[in-house]
C-alpha cells in the first residue's frame, strides 16, 4: 500500500519524512477558496478531504493511502492568511503581539482502494510575546516567512516570537499533525513503530 501526501508543501514533506516511512507527493491542484459563511473548522476539514480525494481521482492504481491536510490560523475569529510579502506580514505580527492565535489543522487519511476516509481537526494555540516594531522587523528580515499562515516559521526563528504553546501536537503548527497521523495509519494497518503492515 503506497502512502501519498496530497501536497506540494515543502514543510509538510519535511514533517512526513520524520516518520521514516516511504511516501510520494502529488499536488492536488485544488481551489482552496472558502465557501460563503463557511466556518474555519469546516473549511480545513473540507479542504483536507478534497485534497485527498483529488489525488485519489488521479491514480490508476488505487492501492494507496492518501494524506490530505489543510491549515488556518485565526486571531479573534478572523483568518490570518499567508502574507505574501513584508508589509502584510508586519501587520499580522503587529496584530498578534501579546495575543493568542488559534490554529486549526484538518487531517484526512483516505484509503483509495475502499474509499474509507478518516478525518480529524486538530486545535493548537500560540500565545505571542509583546513584540516591538524593531523585533518584528528583525524577525521578518531574518526568516522571510511570507508563505506561512500567521507570518512565522515555528520550526525556525519564529519560535522566539512565542511566550507559550498549547495543544496536543506542535507539528500542527507546521501543517501536519504527526501524532494523530500515526494513529490514523495504524487504523489502516500500518504500524509506523514496527514498520509493518498488519
Amino acid at each position: 500500500m503506497r502512502i501519498i501526501l496530497a501536497s506540494s508543501s515543502p514543510y509538510r514533506r519535511e514533517l512526513l519524512k520524520r516518520l521514516q516511512h516511504p511516501f510520494e507527493c502529488i499536488n492536488p491542484d485544488l481551489d482552496e477558496t472558502a465557501k460563503a459563511h463557511e466556518q474555519p473548522q469546516d473549511l480545513v476539514k473540507r479542504l483536507s478531504e478534497e485534497k485527498a480525494q483529488a489525488v485519489a481521482n488521479k491514480l490508476a492504481d488505487k492501492q494507496a493511502l492518501i494524506i490530505g491536510s489543510d491549515q488556518l490560523a485565526t486571531l479573534n475569529n478572523k483568518v490570518l492568511s499567508k502574507p505574501g510579502g513584508y508589509t502584510k506580514a508586519f501587520a499580522q505580527l503587529h496584530a498578534c503581539s501579546g495575543k493568542t492565535v488559534s490554529f486549526l489543522t484538518g487531517l484526512c487519511l483516505l484509503n483509495a482502494s475502499n474509499h474509507h476516509m478518516q478525518t480529524v481537526v486538530e486545535h493548537f494555540q500560540v500565545s505571542f510575546r509583546v513584540l516591538s516594531d524593531s523585533q518584528i522587523d528583525h524577525y521578518l528580515r531574518k526568516e522571510t516567512p511570507y508563505d506561512c499562515a500567521g507570518s512565522f516559521k515555528a520550526e525556525g526563528l519564529g519560535i522566539s516570537l512565542f511566550e507559550k504553546m498549547s495543544g496536543d501536537d506542535p507539528n500542527s503548527l507546521v501543517g501536519l499533525p504527526l501524532i494523530k497521523l500515526v494513529t490514523l495509519l495504524k487504523q489502516e494497518g500500518i504500524d509506523i513503530l514496527t514498520d509493518s503492515t498488519t
